[in-house]
C-alpha cells in the first residue's frame, strides 16, 4: 500500500477498527476514510454504494461487525446472522464494483466446529457441527470468508480473510448485556472492588460513564445495588457464568491490527494456499497466539490487577460455550508476524486503560 492510498476502515471507532487506525497512522498512511454507524449504515446497501461512489477507497479493512458475548449470541440470533450478512454483502460487493486493488475481512475463530481438532488449523473449517450459541454469528462469518475466496477465484480480486482468537484491549465493549468474557469480568472485578472498598463514587462514575440496563450513577443505591446484583455483582463475590474449565485463546487488540495491516501490506491471496493445490479452499488465516488460559486462571489474573480483596464463583448451571478452542497460527507465523504481548501484562495494561477512560 502507498503511504498516500485512499484506505477505509469500516469499523473504525471500534475495538479492532480503531487500532488499525492508530497503526496505520503511526506507519505514516496519510489518508485514512472512517464513519460513524450515524454517518453510514452499514446495512444499507444504497448508503454504503454512494459512499464507494464518492469516496472511492483504494484499500479497505472490513472490521465492522455486529459481535457480543455468549448470552448476546444465543439471545439475540437472528440480528446476528442477519446484520453481519448484510454489511458483509455490501462492503465486499461494493469494493468489488468500484475496483478497490485489496480488502481484508476480519472474521472470527468461532467459524471452527465444537469439537474442531485443538489446535485449530485453517483445514478444520466446516469439517462438523457449530457450536449452538453462537452458530448464526459463525455462519455469517464463513459466509464472509467464502465471499472472499469465491471473489478471488471467479474475478481474481486480491480479498483476504483473518480469523482473530479472542481479542481484548483499548475501546472494548464493557456493556454487562453484551459484551465479551474478558472486558465483561474486568468491569464486574472492577465494581465489586469499588463496592468492596466502599467507593461509592467510583461505581456512579462508572454507571454514569456506561448505564447499566438504563440504570445510571444518578439512580437510588438501592437500584444499583439490584441491577449490579442481577449481573452478579457485590462487595464479597463474584458470580461468573459455566464452570469456569473452558480454555480460552486471548490477544492484545494492537497486536491483532499490526498483524493485519501486516497482512495488507505483504501478503496476497496466492499467498494464502499451495501452488499445486487441486481445489482453492480454507485461504483465510488465524491470527492467534497458541497460548490457551482457564476462564478461571483468567479471573485470577484480573483480581490481582483489580487487587479485589472478594471470591469469584462461577455458576455451572449457565453455558460454558466451547470448552477449549485453540488457534494454530503456524500459517501466520509462516508468513513472518508473531505475537508479542503476554495474557498477564494484557490484563494489566487492559485495566490500566479502563480506568483513564471511565472513571
Amino acid at each position: 500500500m502507498e503511504k498516500s492510498a485512499k484506505i477505509y476502515i469500516a469499523g473504525h471507532r471500534g475495538l479492532v477498527g480503531s487500532a488499525i487506525w492508530r497503526n496505520l497512522e503511526e506507519k505514516g498512511y496519510t489518508n485514512l476514510i472512517g464513519r460513524t454507524h450515524a454517518e453510514l449504515d452499514l446495512m444499507d446497501g444504497v448508503a454504503v454504494r454512494q459512499f464507494f461512489d464518492i469516496e472511492k477507497p483504494e484499500y479497505v479493512f472490513l472490521a465492522a461487525a455486529h459481535v457480543g458475548g455468549i448470552m448476546a449470541n444465543n439471545t439475540y440470533r437472528a440480528d446476528f446472522i442477519y446484520n453481519n450478512l448484510q454489511i458483509q454483502q455490501n462492503v465486499i460487493g461494493e469494493s468489488y464494483r468500484h475496483g478497490v486493488k485489496k480488502l481484508l475481512f476480519l472474521g472470527s475463530t468461532c467459524i471452527y466446529p465444537r469439537d474442531a481438532v485443538q489446535p485449530m488449523k485453517e483445514t478444520e473449517l466446516l469439517t462438523s457441527a457449530l457450536e449452538y450459541t453462537n452458530e448464526p454469528y459463525a455462519i455469517a462469518k464463513i459466509a464472509g470468508l467464502k465471499m472472499c475466496e469465491s471473489f478471488n477465484v471467479q474475478y481474481g480480486t486480491n480479498y483476504i480473510a483473518v480469523m482473530p482468537t479472542n481479542l481484548y484491549g483499548p475501546n472494548d465493549n464493557f456493556d454487562l448485556e453484551r459484551s465479551h468474557v474478558l472486558p465483561a469480568m474486568v468491569r464486574k472485578i472492577h465494581l465489586a472492588h469499588c463496592l468492596n472498598t466502599d467507593n461509592w463514587e467510583a461505581v456512579c462514575n462508572d454507571l454514569n460513564k456506561r448505564p447499566v440496563e438504563g440504570v445510571t450513577g444518578n439512580h437510588s443505591k438501592e437500584e444499583i445495588l439490584a441491577v449490579l446484583n442481577k449481573y452478579g455483582i457485590s462487595a464479597d463475590e463474584v458470580k461468573l457464568w459455566g464452570t469456569g474449565k473452558p480454555m480460552r485463546e486471548f490477544l492484545w487488540s494492537e497486536e491483532m491490527a499490526d498483524a493485519s495491516v501486516y497482512v495488507m501490506e505483504r501478503v496476497d491471496f496466492k499467498d494464502t494456499y499451495a501452488s499445486d493445490a487441486k481445489e482453492i479452499r480454507n485461504c483465510h488465516i488465524n491470527i492467534g497466539t497458541g497460548k490457551e488460559i482457564t476462564i478461571r486462571d483468567l479471573s485470577q489474573l484480573i483480581v490481582d490487577a483489580v487487587n479485589y480483596q472478594g471470591q469469584i464463583s462461577f455458576d455451572a448451571t449457565k453455558p460454558d460455550g466451547t470448552m477449549r478452542k485453540l488457534t494454530d497460527p503456524s500459517k501466520l507465523h509462516d508468513l513472518g508476524w508473531h505475537h508479542k504481548v503476554e495474557i498477564d501484562e494484557g490484563v494489566r495494561r487492559m485495566y490500566e486503560w479502563y480506568l483513564s477512560s471511565s472513571i
